[in-house]
């Protein structure tokens, strides 16, 4: 305890004690926008700095490809063109309202705690991704304030890091390609269908500061009014797409419409709504929006690194020699983190295993399955993937991008599916599913939960995001590395989710759709075409394995499962043929090409059956493009 001073009257020092002195409050933390550009980045300064009011209370931090040899006179250069102070930037730093940091040559630039951090440019790499590693300590850092600006520069520095930044709900402003000097950085941005605003350099900082500003204006959606204009924009997004985000978690879709109404001005959430129902491309856009996920080759890679040396070696010991290891990657988007699974698989098995691998990788978005198809990567996986990786397992492409090598694409499947509603891969070893659960709801990953342990087989294991857990399935799964998010499943064989069957319906969904004259013309033109080509039983099915139309006695080759009565070949193929008969399925959806699956090992009463089984598209016609037919056949052809 302090004694009191004297004070003026008092000589004995005992009374009234000296008032507190004020303490002095920290200015608030400054809104740091990330500025990323390369060649042609002067000139894109030169119109973007300008119109940069001065007393706006943000910060810039601003990057550019630099010659590292020389000394650095970019400060100078851009102090010329605003009275807001520009420095170099310093290692710790601390970052101000109302300046301008600029990169040094021969370093990276990021933001950690609200000041600059300063590393060396690392060596032997054939690019350096200074942009892309400020925007994604950008991400990390300041979360939903982060902002990110791509002006002129040629490659695709920036496109990971824009990622970064949208998954955190922070805004991507893009220089319009047509306008910048080298178009190759705003063009690949712009690609990625991430940009809030594309526009001329010199006309960012007036969107820029009015979407701040419309941020601030627009009425929280908290009011049980708001909750129901919410839930109805849902409604007409369901109707629209196809896919229900009712079970996603309110505040990630929230904060999501709210993005796309400030880019558009909008303030109120009935306004928006009404907007939607007037622009189909509004509605395509807020799909994507709720779609953005980050993605990257080896997220995590320590966790990578015990999957590899601890894990998989374990899995592999349990497998003999000439069996498959089965794994199932929902919500794959582009494909980095299953292929990334392809290639541990490879190295931990070597080149001697007789063991084969099939990986099933899924997502609801098409436009990202299609991109997952062509495996063709940015020049920017240097920074995820080692060169040793890189060398073995992709090519380089003309263009600097790279291709995963085919060794690799032919072990994963792609295809469109939603995993909280369509029905699940099964007979699993390996399931992956990172950083997907965190955008569901408590409910949906109450639901999910007992479908992925039914889809793994007894000590099968189970992959999640550093930030997920299997939160209340702890009696379905046991931890095999807590930290790392790694778990086993634990318990017999579990009987197929009930709330996932799906229902029985006289009327399929292509007939449905049809209408009922015409819905009976095609299954009329389904039965004729099974009659004239096969005398063997079979069955027609979409591509989520929806049973359209039936021929013959299938019985001894499918059965409904418990629970729920369901008219799904996928749930209900009998012990034995499933792998095989879903593997078949969705390559044959991918290729749009016959495929057969010989010997498939029928698991009866009296023993093992060989079943052959063929799938083949059904017709060109757009009314049968979108269906297989599927025939059973004992024994050998």
């Amino acid at each position: 305890m302090h004694p009191t001073l004297p004070t003026p009257g008092d000589p004995e020092g005992a009374g009234i004690p000296p008032a507190p002195a004020p303490v002095e409050q920290p200015p608030a933390p400054a809104r740091i926008v990330g500025v990323g550009a390369s060649a042609g980045g002067l000139e894109a300064f030169e119109q973007f700095f300008p119109a940069v009011p001065p007393e706006t209370g943000l910060a810039f931090v601003v990057v550019q490809h630099l010659d590292p040899t020389k000394p650095g006179i970019l400060p100078e250069l851009i102090q010329r063109l605003t009275p807001m102070p520009v420095v170099e930037a310093g290692d710790g730093m601390a970052i101000e309202p109302g300046r301008v940091y600029v990169i040094p040559p021969n370093r990276y630039l990021a933001v950690e705690g609200g000041r600059l951090r300063l590393r060396e440019l690392q060596t032997g790499t054939h690019v350096q991704m200074t942009v892309d590693a400020l925007f994604r300590s950008l991400a990390v850092d300041q979360g939903d304030r982060a902002v990110a600006v791509v002006l002129s520069g040629m490659g695709t520095d920036g496109t990971l890091g824009i990622a970064a930044i949208k998954e955190q709900f922070g805004l991507v402003l893009v220089q319009e390609p047509e306008s910048a000097p080298f178009d190759g950085m705003p063009h690949s941005a712009v690609g990625t269908g991430l940009a809030d605003y594309v526009a001329p350099a010199g006309e960012l900082p007036g969107l820029l500061l009015g979407h701040i500003e419309r941020e601030g204006a627009i009425v929280p959606a908290k009011e049980p009014s708001s909750a129901e204009t919410c839930a109805r924009v849902l409604s007409l997004l369901r109707s629209r797409t196809g896919h229900d985000f009712s079970l996603y978690k309110a505040n990630t879709v929230r904060r999501r419409v709210q993005r796309r109404m400030a880019v558009h001005r909008l303030e109120r959430l009935d306004e928006y709504l009404q907007y939607l129902r007037e622009n189909q491309g509004e509605v395509a856009l807020l799909f994507r929006e709720l779609l953005i996920g980050v993605t990257q080759f080896f997220r995590d890679s320590a966790a990578w690194d015990v999957l590899r040396d601890r894990v998989i070696p374990e899995l592999l010991e349990r497998k003999q020699p000439d069996t498959q290891v089965r794994a199932w990657v929902p919500g794959c988007s582009t494909g980095e983190e299953a292929f990334s699974l392809a290639i541990i698989l490879l190295e931990a098995a070597g080149d001697d295993r007789g063991i084969a691998v099939q990986i099933f990788a899924t997502d609801i978005d098409r436009e990202a399955i299609a991109a997952a198809r062509q495996a063709l990567y940015p020049p920017n996986i240097e920074a995820d993937v080692s060169p040793e990786r890189l060398r073995r397992f992709f090519s380089r492409q003309e263009d600097g991008r790279y291709r995963v090598k085919k060794e690799v694409r032919d072990l994963v499947v792609f295809a469109e599916q939603d995993v909280a509603t369509d029905p699940p891969f099964t007979r699993l070893d390996l399931l992956s599913c990172r950083n997907l659960l965190i955008y569901f709801s408590p409910e949906l990953q109450q639901r999910v939960m007992p479908v992925f342990r039914y889809s793994l087989l007894p000590g099968g294991v189970l992959f999640l995001g550093s930030a997920e857990t299997v939160g209340s399935a702890l009696a379905l799964f046991e931890p095999v590395d807590p930290r790392w998010k790694i778990y086993r499943r634990t318990g017999e064989q579990a009987a197929y989710p009930e709330p996932f069957a799906v229902p029985y319906s006289r009327h399929p969904p292509e007939l449905a759709r049809a209408g009922r004259s015409s819905g009976q013309a095609l299954a009329d033109r389904l039965q004729a075409l099974l009659l004239r080509d096969f005398a063997a039983p079979g069955v027609v099915v979409n591509e989520r394995g929806d049973i359209v139309h039936v021929s013959g006695r299938i019985g001894r080759f499918l059965e409904p499962p418990p629970g729920r009565a369901a008219l799904n070949i996928f749930a209900m193929a009998r012990n034995g043929l499933q792998p095989g008969l879903e593997a078949a399925i969705h390559r044959a959806f991918l290729e749009h090409a016959p495929v057969t699956a010989d010997a498939l090992p029928l698991e009866t009463d009296g023993g093992t059956v060989p079943v052959d089984v063929l799938v083949r598209p059904v017709g060109e016609s757009p009314d049968l493009r979108e269906l297989m037919i599927v025939v059973f056949e004992e024994g050998r052809r």
